[in-house]
């Protein structure tokens, strides 16, 4: 039961959140709608202000939103205005702190799932797909990501999919090479084995021979033969992003290095990749071996400190095996490791 006089004021509580919201909501869409390459150094300035003046929570939520709403559209998005709103959201990563490039990038790659699981018509999956590539190109994401998508495309190799893995080499294959050779060529072969085993499958083999071809040039670092490549939009926006980062606060130690399958089961096990955001019921952890360990130590050690620890009422597992290992330890090293263990 809630009194009247509370229900009263969380009501007012909720309507003066929703107006705060609405307003926030107003002021990034007007700087959103205005961004472009040459007034990108004050927006980010602006957006940066905002996210001082207020919760973290409801910028990111907002921020997302509005990114979301102007980017996923079933009509292909020009790629310029994809690299802009993706290298203020790498800007703010940078500048503001990492849970703004994880949470757009995990609103993001749920959407990009859910979509490839229905077979939507319009160009929703490239749109997400090339923000994901894009947030790969300015340096908020780790490569680990683009070979989860990539080896999960070729896994199920319908056209779609193909379409997919074509679209996501073009924008970041040279990229991928330089940071992992070995991976890549590990996807070439699996793609080459899947394409010698469906071949009955399609109709139109053309874009198979395509792909397959594709795949050899960034193999053979020969950018001539992929058609329509063109690397300096995004070197001269990573030239622009190197001069907007605080230089504390650059460079590949702020990537997240984060899998498809934890960003999907995010919800399950929390956020491991966000400081403070991780959950310690997650099913990663298990107590059962810790328990097991902790026994395990305190067998070791004579009955002589056994019966110490008894005396001065060391009467948990953990407080036994730190009292242990600190009377056993040889000096401050040992006991440092043993404590570790």
């Amino acid at each position: 039961y809630v009194p009247p006089q509370i229900r009263k004021a969380q009501e007012t509580v909720d309507d003066k959140k929703r107006e705060e919201l609405g307003r926030l909501k107003k002021m990034v869409n007007g700087l959103i709608n205005r961004l472009s390459e040459p007034n990108l150094s004050s927006i980010s300035g602006q957006m940066e202000e905002l996210y001082m003046a207020n919760s973290r929570k409801d910028m990111n939520d907002t921020l997302t939103d509005i990114l979301m709403n102007a980017c996923v559209t079933a009509v292909a998005m020009p790629a310029r205005l994809m690299m802009e709103h993706v290298l203020l959201v790498s800007i703010l990563h940078h500048n503001v702190g990492i849970e703004v490039g994880a949470h757009f990038l995990e609103a993001v790659v749920k959407k990009f799932d859910e979509l490839c699981k229905s077979d939507a018509e319009g160009k929703e999956c490239e749109n997400l797909l090339a923000l994901i590539a894009h947030l790969y190109n300015f340096h908020v994401v780790h490569c680990l990501l683009i070979f989860d998508i990539l080896k999960k495309l070729v896994s199920t190799f319908t056209e779609k999919e193909i379409e997919l893995v074509l679209f996501l080499l073009k924008n970041v294959g040279f990229s991928l090479r330089k940071d992992d050779a070995l991976a890549l060529k590990e996807l070439i072969t699996e793609a080459q084995r899947k394409a010698s085993t469906a071949e009955k499958k399609f109709q139109d083999q053309t874009r198979v021979r395509f792909m397959l071809e594709t795949m050899l040039a960034l193999r053979n670092n020969d950018m001539r033969k992929i058609p329509g490549y063109d690397p300096e939009p995004v070197e001269r926006l990573r030239k622009l992003q190197r001069a907007l980062v605080h230089s504390s606060s650059s460079g590949k130690d702020t990537q997240l290095r984060v899998s498809l399958e934890s960003l999907l089961s995010a919800d399950q096990v929390g956020r491991w990749w966000i400081v403070g955001s991780s959950w310690s019921g997650a099913p990663m952890i298990s107590d059962t071996k810790s328990q097991a360990q902790q026994k395990l130590h305190v067998g070791k050690v004579s009955s002589k400190i056994m019966e110490l620890a008894r005396k001065l009422r060391m009467n948990t597992d953990i407080r036994r095996s730190i009292f242990c290992v600190l009377m056993t330890s040889e000096d401050f090293m040992d006991a440092f490791e043993k404590l570790l263990k």
